[in-house]
C-alpha cells in the first residue's frame, strides 16, 4: 500500500517530528541497525515507574519494627552487664532474621515484576520491510505502526491512512465516545488533544477500523507521559494479604499482652530484671507473626510463575486468590472449547451442495463435483477478497484469523490464487465485521466496475439480499429463502458454522454502512470447527469441583446446541438460548432461564454483560473469557476476566486479569486448580506458624505461671524462630497438589483464613507443642536443673520440626500420604537438624546457646517428647467441625 510522503506535518510538531515525517518510508519502515541505534537515543518506549526499594534498603526496613529495636537496646544493655557472648549472639539472629526477611520480600517483588513483564503488550511494525511483532517499549520514533480494531495505541503517532479508523481517548481526553480520525485532516497548530483528528496517542485504544501510523513520540515525551510524569505502579495488597495483615495485627496484640503478663509474672517471682526482660521481649519478637503478608507474597507469586508454565499468566496477586472461589466458567466457543482448526467440508453454490475434502490448512483437496460458474467465481472471490487472513509460507498454516485462514483454503481448492486475486483486484475500500451487524464488506474494481462483496452469518447476509445469482441468470430471492434455510439449519446442526456471500456493483467511490442492502446472494459455506478432545473430560471435572460451566457463543443456536451436546453441556433436546431470547426476557424470568441453560447463543456483548451480572447477583464468582474489543465490559465486569492470549486483541488483554497463551478451556480449569492448591498452602504454612507462636507462648506463659521459671533463654527463642518459622513454613507453601483438591467445593471468598476448623486445630496442636516441651523441661529438670532448658530446646524444635509433615494436609493422615515428596520441607527440615546437631555437639555453639551435652539416651528421650506434638496434629484432623 503506497503513501504520498507528507512535506510537512498537519499539527503541533516540533523538530524531530518533521525530520521523522519528512524521512519515512512506509514501505520499508526503519532497518533493524537504524531501530536499535535510535533505541539508544531515545531510550525505551516506557512511563517512569516509581523506584523500586533495593535490597538492602528492605534489609534496614526490618528494623523499623519497635520490638526489633527494644530487642537490640536490650541485648546491647546486656552485653555492658556482662552477657557479651548471648548477647552477640542475639545480634547475630537478629541479623539473619532481616536478611531472610529482606530476601523473602525481594523474592516476591522480583517474582511479581517479572510476571509484570511477561504481560509486557507487543505491537504490529514494518520494519526491514516486513511486518513483525516487537514488545512495545521497543518502538522507535520513526517506526511504522499497524493498528487494528482492539490494539492499544503504544507511542504517540501521525496517521499515515485511516479506514474507518474510531479511537477511544478517554484515558487521555475524557471524551467517552470514539473519535473519528482521518489522516488526511489538516489541524490548526494549537488544536485541542481531542481535535487532533490525525494523530493517535499512547493509551488510547482503537474501537473500530484500521490503520498506519508513524511513531513520532516515545515514553514520557507522550502527551501521557506528560500527564503522567510519575506513574506509580505500587500494588495494592490483595483481600488475603488485608487479611492476614489484619491477622497479624490483632495476634501481635494479643502476643505483646502476653508477653507483659510473662513479664510481670518474672518481676513476681523475683528473677533478675535483665534476664525476665530479655525473654519478654525475645518471645514477643519470635511469637508475632509479622512476616505473615510477605510469605504469602512469595508464594502467590511462585504459583503464578507455576501457572505461566501451564499457559496461565495471571496479571495480578489478587486473581490468582479468586480463582480458587470460582463457581462458574462463561468460555466463549470457537477456540477454547473447540480447536480453532477450521475446515470448509461444504458449500452451497447455484443452490446445490458439495463437499470439500481435506482438512486443516494443507491444500490437498478439491471440491467434489463442482463446475466454474459465475456464481462460483463471485463466491471464491468475495472469499478471498473480503478477507484479511493469508496462507503462510513454507509450511502448513495461516496468517490471521482461523475461519477466514479456511476460506483462502476453500477457494484454493477451487482453484482460485489468493496472492494474484489480491493484486489483481486490490481493496479500495472497507467496513470491518462487527458483532451487532456479523458481516464484513469490501469494495473491489473488478475489470472495471466497482462491486462490493459480503459476508457473514446467514440470518445477516440473507437479510440484505433481495436477489440470488443461480448460474448465469440473477433471481428473486425469496421463493429460495425457505431451501437456503432449511440446507445451512441442516449444516447447523451437525455443528458446522455457516458462512454466506453476497455482492453487487456500486457506482460510489465511498463505501458505506447503507449501501448493505439489495445484494445478490451467491453462496454459502459450512465449516467445522472440531471440539477439543481433553474438554469432556474437564467440563467433566468442573462438575466435580463444584463448578457450572456455561458455553456463551455468536454461533447460531443449532450449531451451538450440537457443540454443547458433544462436550457434555446440553443433555436430550435442550437447545441454546439465543440472544434474541434473552433481550426479550424480563430479569425474573432470565434468572430462571440462566439457572437451568449451560449454552448461548447468537450473543451480543450486552447480552454477555447481562449474564455475567446476573449470575454474580445469584451470589457466584464468576470467570469469564473473551478475545474482542467488545468483550472488555463482560471481562472486566466479571470476577476473572480471561483474555485469549493467541486471537485476543489488545483491549481484550487489558481488561482481562488473566491470559490463556494457548486459548485452551483446559487451561482455565488448570488455573482455577492451581488457585486451590495455592490458597490450600497458604491455609497450611499459616496454620503451622501461628500454632509454633501459640504454642511458644503458652510453654512460657504456663511454665511461669507454675513458677518454673523461663523453658527457654532469649537466644534459643529466636534460634527455634529462625529455624523453624522461616524455612519449614515457606517449605509448607511450596507443597505439591493433594488428590482431592477439585473433589472440594469452591471456598467462598469472603470467609476468614482462620475459619473455626483452623481454630481448633491450631490449638490443638499448640497445646501439644506446648505440653510436650513442659514435659521434657520437667523431665530433664529432675534428672538434673541445668539439663532442663537443654530438654526443651531440643524437643520445641524437633516437635515443629517434625509436625511440619503432619501439617502437610488438614484432612489426610501423615501415614496416607507420600512422605517425602515435598522436597522443599525435607530440604528445610534436614537443614534445621543439621544445624540443631552442631549447636548440641560442638562446644563452643554449646556455650553460646547455653545448652549442655546429654547422653544418646537422654537426647533419644528429649526427642521422643517432640513426637507429641505429631500425635497432637495427626488427632485434630479427627476433628469434624462444621465452619
Amino acid at each position: 500500500m503506497a503513501y504520498e510522503t507528507p512535506t510537512e506535518s498537519k499539527n503541533p510538531v516540533d523538530q524531530l517530528e518533521v525530520k521523522i515525517l519528512k524521512n519515512y518510508n512506509s514501505h520499508k519502515g526503519l532497518t533493524s541497525e537504524q531501530a536499535n541505534k535510535l533505541l539508544e537515543e531515545y531510550g525505551k518506549n516506557q512511563l517512569r515507574e516509581t523506584e523500586r526499594i533495593t535490597f538492602w534498603g528492605l534489609f534496614f526496613n526490618q528494623f523499623k519494627s519497635i520490638l526489633i529495636i527494644i530487642l537490640i537496646i536490650a541485648a546491647t544493655i546486656s552485653a555492658f552487664v556482662g552477657e557479651f557472648t548471648e548477647s552477640l549472639a542475639i545480634m547475630v539472629i537478629v541479623l539473619l532474621n532481616a536478611l531472610i526477611g529482606a530476601r523473602q520480600e525481594k523474592s516476591a517483588g522480583d517474582a511479581v515484576q517479572a510476571l509484570k513483564n511477561m504481560t509486557s503488550p507487543y505491537t504490529k511494525v514494518i520494519r526491514d520491510g516486513v511486518i513483525q511483532e516487537i514488545p512495545s517499549e521497543e518502538l522507535v520514533p520513526g517506526d511504522i505502526v499497524q493498528l487494528d480494531t482492539g490494539s492499544l495505541v503504544p507511542a504517540d503517532l501521525k496517521l499515515l491512512n485511516s479506514i474507518n479508523l474510531k479511537i477511544e481517548e478517554s484515558s487521555l481526553t475524557g471524551e467517552s465516545v470514539p473519535v473519528e480520525k482521518d489522516s488526511n485532516a489538516i489541524v490548526e497548530q494549537d488544536a485541542p488533544l481531542a481535535e487532533r483528528i490525525n494523530m493517535a496517542y499512547m493509551g488510547t485504544t482503537v474501537t473500530y477500523g484500521r490503520s498506519l501510523g508513524i511513531v513520532t513520540k516515545t515514553g514520557m515525551a507522550t502527551e501521557i507521559g506528560k500527564i503522567a510524569d510519575v506513574l506509580d505502579d505500587k500494588d495494592d495488597e490483595t483481600p488475603l494479604q488485608q487479611k492476614l495483615n489484619s491477622l497479624g495485627n490483632k495476634l501481635g496484640i494479643i502476643c505483646i499482652v502476653v508477653c507483659i503478663l510473662i513479664f510481670l509474672l518474672g518481676l513476681l517471682r523475683s528473677m533478675p530484671l535483665m534476664e525476665i526482660f530479655m525473654i519478654s521481649v525475645s518471645l514477643a519478637v519470635a511469637a508475632v507473626p509479622e512476616g505473615l503478608p510477605a510469605i504469602v507474597t512469595v508464594i502467590l507469586a511462585l504459583g503464578m510463575k507455576r501457572m505461566v508454565k501451564r499457559n496461565v499468566l495471571a496479571k495480578s496477586l489478587s486473581s490468582v486468590e479468586t480463582l480458587g472461589s470460582t463457581t462458574v466458567i462463561c468460555s466463549d466457543k470457537t477456540g477454547t472449547l473447540t480447536q480453532n482448526k477450521m475446515t470448509v467440508t461444504n458449500i452451497m453454490v447455484d443452490m446445490k451442495e458439495y463437499e470439500v475434502t481435506g482438512t486443516g490448512y494443507g491444500l490437498e483437496g478439491v471440491i467434489k463435483d463442482v463446475t466454474p460458474t459465475a456464481s462460483l467465481d463471485y463466491m471464491m472471490k468475495a472469499a478471498i477478497l473480503n478477507n484479511d487472513a493469508s496462507l503462510g509460507s513454507g509450511q502448513e498454516g495461516i496468517i490471521g484469523d482461523p475461519t477466514e485462514g479456511a476460506l483462502i483454503v476453500m477457494a484454493a481448492k477451487s482453484d482460485f490464487n489468493q496472492s494474484s486475486i489480491r493484486n489483481k483486484y486490490p481493496r479500495l475500500g472497507e467496513i470491518p465485521f462487527d458483532s451487532d451487524r456479523k458481516m464484513m464488506s469490501t469494495k473491489h474494481n473488478i475489470e472495471g466496475q466497482h462491486v462490493m462483496f459480503t459476508k457473514g452469518s446467514p440470518d445477516s447476509v440473507l437479510e440484505i439480499c433481495d436477489r440470488i445469482q443461480i448460474f448465469d441468470d440473477i433471481l428473486d430471492i425469496d421463493s429460495y429463502r425457505d431451501q437456503i434455510k432449511s440446507i445451512y439449519l441442516n449444516w447447523a446442526s451437525d455443528a458446522l458454522r455457516v458462512l454466506c456471500y453476497a455482492y453487487k456493483d456500486v457506482t460510489s467511490e465511498d463505501i458505506t454502512l447503507e449501501e448493505e442492502k439489495n445484494m445478490i446472494f451467491c453462496g454459502m459455506s459450512g465449516m467445522i470447527d472440531p471440539s477439543r478432545p481433553e474438554v469432556f473430560d474437564a467440563i467433566k471435572k468442573c462438575h466435580t469441583a463444584g463448578i457450572r460451566t456455561i458455553m456463551i457463543t455468536g454461533d447460531h443456536a443449532v450449531t451451538a446446541s450440537a457443540i454443547g451436546r458433544e462436550i457434555g453441556l446440553l443433555k436430550g433436546d435442550d437447545i441454546a438460548i439465543t440472544g434474541r431470547e434473552i433481550d426479550q426476557m424480563d430479569d425474573e424470568t432470565f434468572l430462571e432461564k440462566l439457572a437451568q441453560t449451560n449454552v448461548f447463543s447468537r450473543v451480543s456483548p450486552d447480552n454477555k454483560v447481562r449474564i455475567v451480572s446476573a449470575l454474580k447477583q445469584s451470589g457466584h464468582i464468576v470467570a469469564m473469557t473473551g478475545d474482542g474489543v467488545n468483550d472488555a465490559p463482560s471481562l472486566k465486569k466479571a470476577d476473572i476476566g480471561i483474555a485469549m492470549g493467541i486471537t485476543g486483541t489488545d483491549v481484550s488483554k487489558e481488561a482481562a486479569d488473566m491470559i490463556l497463551t494457548d486459548d485452551n478451556f483446559v487451561s482455565i480449569v488448570i488455573a482455577v486448580e492451581e488457585g486451590r492448591v495455592i490458597f490450600s498452602n497458604i491455609r497450611k504454612f499459616v496454620s503451622f506458624l501461628i500454632s509454633c507462636n501459640i504454642g511458644e507462648i503458652a510453654l512460657i506463659f504456663i511454665a511461669m505461671l507454675l513458677g518454673w521459671g523461663s523453658p527457654l533463654r532469649p537466644i534459643q527463642l529466636l534460634w527455634v524462630n529462625l529455624i523453624t518459622d522461616s524455612f519449614p513454613a515457606f517449605a509448607l507453601g511450596m507443597e505439591p497438589e493433594e488428590d482431592d483438591v477439585m473433589n472440594q467445593k469452591p471456598r467462598n471468598p469472603d470467609d476468614p483464613i482462620i475459619d473455626k476448623k483452623m481454630t481448633v486445630s491450631v490449638l490443638f496442636q499448640a497445646t501439644g507443642l506446648a505440653l510436650a516441651t513442659l514435659l521434657s523441661f520437667r523431665f530433664g529438670y529432675r534428672i538434673n536443673p541445668d539439663y532442663a532448658n537443654t530438654f526443651a530446646f531440643i524437643t520445641l524444635i524437633s516437635g515443629e520440626l517434625l509436625r511440619a509433615f503432619s501439617g502437610r494436609s488438614e484432612t489426610k493422615s501423615l501415614f496416607k500420604t507420600e512422605f517425602f515428596s515435598n522436597r522443599y520441607l525435607n530440604i528445610a527440615v534436614a537443614g534445621s537438624y543439621g544445624l540443631t546437631f552442631i549447636i548440641l555437639f560442638i562446644p563452643a555453639f554449646r556455650t553460646i546457646f547455653a545448652v549442655y551435652y546429654l547422653s544418646v539416651n537422654h537426647l533419644l528421650i528429649a526427642f521422643g517428647f517432640s513426637l507429641i506434638p505429631l500425635l497432637f496434629g495427626e488427632i485434630s484432623k479427627l476433628f469434624k467441625v462444621q465452619n
